[in-house]
């Protein structure tokens, strides 16, 4: 199953060969095999012509304007408006659409925290993740322990994560894949009426979207 993958069809003619000269995409000391073939792969597409380099500098450049507050503003503002929590919870990928967020081909699956049930997201073939909405994952989101694990024993995992889920509540797992990406809605805490959906953005952090963790008002 292709994960974070777009075809682009640029309309090249390749019957004159390849040669498309660009600056070689340089791997850090150390690389993963995975990022090894990740940048092996981008190679051969820039060589086929498939894509270009200045096309991977920009998706680069765009990316590094996604962080984690971008989705904490989608929080607060459900957290706020009650009209758009519901429109997030039926169709996230148009929700964040009116607040100027694309999700590309990625469909934006919202699901919300309650005293009954509690959220948490996962990859566990890769690391497909809402990167347009939350940025890049952390690594240990990627790491193969907690794709297997947060599966296998949900609550031992958001245990080490400081977070404490009773008996009482349910756990839910929800595995992100190339089609799907899942943004969990954080339980607004107690003690926050009133305040400003800007003072509230700043509870949310990315560990509340991903479900391992709950914002605290103090």
């Amino acid at each position: 199953m292709p994960h974070d993958g777009h075809d682009h069809d640029h309309g090249h003619d390749h019957a004159h060969g390849h040669n498309h000269p660009h600056d070689p995409i340089e791997v850090a000391e150390g690389a993963g095999e995975y990022e090894i073939m990740v940048h092996a792969i981008k190679e051969l597409l820039i060589e086929k012509g498939v894509i270009t380099g200045d096309d991977i500098r920009k998706t680069l450049e765009f990316m590094d304007t996604r962080t984690p507050a971008l989705g904490a503003q989608v929080v607060a503002r459900a957290w706020t408006d009650p009209e758009f929590r519901k429109r997030l919870l039926a169709d996230g990928t148009a929700a964040v659409g009116e607040m100027g967020i694309p999700m590309g081909d990625a469909e934006l699956i919202v699901v919300e925290n309650s005293k009954d049930v509690h959220n948490v997201v996962v990859c566990t073939l890769c690391s497909c993740y809402p990167r347009t909405v939350l940025g890049l994952p952390p690594d240990w989101y990627k790491s193969r322990s907690y794709r297997s694990r947060v599966v296998a024993e949900p609550r031992a995992v958001l245990r080490e994560f400081g977070t404490e889920v009773p008996d009482s509540v349910t756990v839910r797992t929800h595995d992100s894949n190339a089609d799907m990406r899942y943004l969990v809605l954080p339980e607004r805490p107690a003690g926050t009426e009133g305040w400003s959906a800007d003072k509230l953005a700043a509870i949310v952090t990315r560990d509340c979207m991903v479900g391992v963790a709950l914002p605290k008002a103090g």
